[in-house]
């Protein structure tokens, strides 16, 4: 039988610490011992996104009231802008504490990037809600081309037609970085080639629909949606370029998390057992007719439910079912907020100059990651310590054209690139 190493071992320690901890921070529905949470409060945005879940199953299935917080709101939002705004704001002013993140953007907002007048409002990363579940989505228009996983066919065409336009969600954000990266492995500069515009997400199919963009990348359902209306088709899953790589996160306010500390905790093991629940192939169909409710995405269940499956239609001939790189919210470690994964966000930023090159990024991690209250959460959860993942960096990661991320060497990744913004 294989041994543990002394890594494993002192994870398990800290990891059953951290159980222990957990049980006497939270009340009667989880833990009985304890104070419980500071506030029964807290005001959750959220975008219409199948990787928008776990909030809401944690809402109707009664899981914030189990774990001591029966008054969380989750709050429909606009836009990833008007995301921003209302974090800006905060629950006191009219807004709202944290929310279903692209998770760049929590560092984004905390360094004041893309907040007026360079405001920093620190944030603070409990959860990653979903690994997979984005694609990235191709006018009818250029079907003829062949772009599929290599977006180098689109070149030419781009070429002998200026003015084409991509749309992403928020500049800096995951969908903006999956589509440039993209776009560069096959020789397109996404900076010189084609403009970029920004779209929310839920606006994204009507956009397609006018003209205003040549292609597009957002999360679930968009993608197949366009499919269903005829517009469109999936060039790639998100998961073909990178597999089981990170997505959307819960974030909170700094501020808030330093007030309520117990309250992130329970709400975090909230959204942790929501993700337990919509991860199960048998709970499928009824999340996704849960989330096509009006009063959250007013979206038919049958633009919502196949990919939920891993049941894809590309929209080009191409079909597949029950893939394995479907979107996750549990599986595969998909809730834990790995640091080497938010160090990729940040190095991509640097590579596109949304970040500049003397950025901190240990800094920024130390600030914004809290994996610790997601361990003390998961604990609370019931999940086991054995079950939590090891360390904070999941390792090398490899790319569909064949480069690697090593989290140790973050600058030899960015200088293998060659499209880029980046010049030091």
């Amino acid at each position: 039988m294989t041994q543990p190493s002394r890594r494993t071992i002192l994870a398990g320690t800290a990891a059953a610490a951290t159980l222990a901890a957990a049980r006497t921070m939270l009340p009667g529905g989880a833990h009985a011992q304890g104070t419980g949470p500071e506030t029964t409060k807290a005001q959750l945005g959220y975008i219409a996104l199948t990787d928008a879940a776990p909030l809401i199953v944690a809402k109707e299935r009664g899981l914030f009231t189990k774990y001591g917080m029966p008054d969380v709101e989750v709050l429909k939002q606009a836009s990833w802008g008007g995301t921003r705004d209302n974090l800006v704001l905060g629950s006191g002013s009219g807004g709202i504490d944290g929310a279903h993140l692209l998770t760049p953007m929590a560092y984004l907002i905390s360094m004041g990037k893309v907040v007026q007048n360079g405001t920093k409002v620190p944030m603070q990363i409990l959860a990653r809600l979903n690994t997979n579940g984005q694609s990235i989505s191709v006018s009818k228009a250029l079907m003829a081309t062949g772009a599929k996983l290599d977006a180098a066919p689109l070149k030419a065409a781009f070429a002998a037609k200026p003015g084409n336009k991509v749309a992403v969600t928020f500049r800096g954000g995951t969908h903006d970085l999956w589509i440039r990266y993209w776009l560069a492995a096959g020789g397109i500069d996404p900076d010189k080639d084609v403009q970029t515009i920004v779209v929310p997400p839920p606006q994204m199919v009507a956009n397609m629909k006018v003209g205003t963009m040549n292609a597009f990348c957002v999360g679930e359902p968009w993608n197949d949606q366009l499919v269903h209306q005829g517009l469109g088709y999936t060039a790639c899953l998100t998961a073909e370029i990178w597999k089981d790589h990170p997505e959307k996160s819960l974030a909170m306010r700094a501020d808030w998390v330093a007030k309520n500390p117990r309250a992130a905790v329970a709400l975090t093991a909230a959204v942790i057992e929501a993700q337990q629940w919509a991860e199960k192939l048998e709970n499928k169909e009824e999340l996704a007719t849960m989330l096509g409710k009006r009063a959250w995405f007013n979206v038919p269940p049958g633009d919502i439910g196949p990919r939920l499956l891993g049941n894809v239609d590309y929209g080009d001939g191409r079909t597949v079912k029950g893939s394995p790189i479907r979107m996750k919210f549990w599986a595969d470690g998909a809730s834990y907020p790995f640091q080497s994964h938010d160090l990729w966000f940040l190095t991509e930023d640097i590579r596109w100059g949304v970040l500049p090159p003397d950025t901190d990024t240990k800094a920024a991690i130390a600030a914004v990651n809290r994996e610790d209250l997601w361990r003390a959460a998961a604990g609370a959860a019931g999940v086991a310590a054995a079950d939590m993942p090891a360390g904070t960096s999941r390792g090398k990661e490899t790319f569909f054209d064949g480069q690697v991320f090593d989290p140790a060497a973050p600058a030899d990744y960015l200088a293998a690139l060659k499209i880029k913004k980046v010049t030091a």
